[in-house]
């Protein structure tokens, strides 16, 4: 997958997680969209280290389960760093 699929993929990842997880994380749009794109990274990275595949095509269903639920892991961490924080 070349650079900028991976950066739409890891933007559009991001949007999703940050709709599926519950109640109201900080930051703006552009940060939610920035940890999209490491949460894709993640995700690629853990599906090659657990699951020995990682994110291969744009439009595999594999890559985007990967790449939505590496966002989902970063945008919870980046939610507890930030209430912890905020205190």
């Amino acid at each position: 997958m070349g650079f900028f699929a991976f950066l739409i993929l890891g933007l559009i990842a991001g949007a999703i997680a940050k709709a599926i997880l519950p109640g109201r994380q900080g930051g703006g749009i552009f940060i939610t969209l920035l940890l999209g794109v490491v949460g894709a990274f993640l995700g690629g990275w853990l599906g090659g280290l657990i699951f020995g595949t990682g994110l291969q095509e744009f439009f595999s269903l594999q890559t985007w389960l990967l790449a939505i639920g590496g966002a989902i892991i970063v945008l919870l961490v980046y939610g507890m760093i930030t209430k912890r924080t905020a205190r």
